[in-house]
């Protein structure tokens, strides 16, 4: 019964004849769960039974009102072995720290905007010489890592911090760029990003 009463809320298909409550409905969402939050808390006419699973959702549907603001952000690393990687392979960090909003794919490496705004986005890599990392959104590169062949030392830490629009749907990847890129593991390397606002 309740699950019905809130489908037909959210979908329009509900009609409310009292004036009070039917001057105040508006097509925003927010609005939707005020007025089903005021038919459980003050039904003077009826009894509302809510079971624990209505009851969950009236609480989801109430934090993921407009008015709250989204969190998205996440941290990987490569971890558990180096990475050798081929020509246009994208790095898959095997270590999740944090995936607020879910938007990064741990099998696949990509990161997919859920929410549009701007985004900073952090590449580092501890890696041998002769790798070259693009940091990708869709098709385009809008950051670059190296370490040229010939480097006095065996390892290198680089780093980079682009900050970007982004839509949702839009993809955002490392890339290595040609052959035989190698990078470290045991959380040398990483993957960040966050949406600013």
């Amino acid at each position: 019964m309740f699950r019905a009463l809130l489908f037909a809320l959210f979908f329009g298909f509900l009609s409310l004849t009292k004036s009070s409550v039917a001057s105040n409905l508006q097509t925003g969402i927010q609005t939707k769960v005020d007025l089903l939050k005021s038919l459980i808390y003050d039904n003077t006419k009826a009894t509302v039974t809510l079971d624990s699973s209505a009851f969950k959702e009236l609480i989801q549907l109430s934090s993921e009102s407009p008015s709250s603001p989204r969190r998205v952000s996440f941290s990987v690393s490569v971890k558990s072995t180096s990475l050798t990687l081929g020509a246009r392979q994208t790095v898959k960090y095997d270590a999740v720290l944090t995936n607020d909003g879910n938007g990064y794919d741990d099998r696949t490496g990509i990161f997919t905007c859920p929410v549009a705004g701007t985004y900073m986005f952090v590449v580092d890599s501890l890696s041998w010489s002769g790798i070259w990392l693009e940091l990708k959104v869709n098709k385009m590169t809008v950051g670059r890592l190296n370490v040229r062949y010939g480097h006095k030392v065996d390892l290198i830490q680089m780093s980079r911090t682009v900050i970007v629009k982004l839509k949702p749907g839009d993809h955002v990847k490392v890339e290595n760029y040609e052959n035989g890129g190698k990078i470290y593991f045991n959380l040398y390397s990483g993957f960040t990003g966050a949406l600013l606002y």
